[in-house]
């Protein structure tokens, strides 16, 4: 049964990193009346792409402790906290900014809180596989 829950919890994580980039993308038709698909959201050749922790890996390195020093506890009261509903996605992004480890912008980025909000509520069935 936990296999199952990580394994939805992967599905559910790949989905919505992938909608955005699906739902920018758009058709063209060529001359041979061949359709292709178009993605709107690539960086320009000149942009810099940003580099963070992704949404497990933030949640993974609180639970080992990476965010004590900003008031995020770690191990089983991480799971016990975000349970009750003390600790919420918003909490962990906070204090991994004031860490440096993400940049502010992502405090603001609905599709990230959302993705570590669906890793907070998986927290119990990964840390019980370990």
């Amino acid at each position: 049964m936990k296999f199952v829950t990580l394994i939805n919890s992967a599905l559910i994580f790949a989905s919505i990193t992938l909608i955005p980039g699906i739902a920018g993308a758009q058709t063209a038709t060529t001359n041979s009346s061949e359709t292709i698909a178009i993605n709107s959201n690539n960086l320009p050749s000149n942009s810099t792409s940003a580099s963070y922790l992704q949404p497990f890996n933030l949640v993974t390195f609180a639970y080992q402790g990476g965010l004590k020093k900003h008031g995020i506890p770690s191990g089983d009261t991480l799971i016990l906290e975000t349970q009750k509903k003390n600790i919420i996605a918003k909490d962990l992004v906070k204090a991994a900014v004031n860490a440096d480890k993400l940049p502010s912008q992502l405090l603001n980025d609905q599709n990230y809180l959302s993705a570590v909000n669906l890793q907070l509520n998986a927290l119990p069935d990964y840390a019980a596989a370990d």
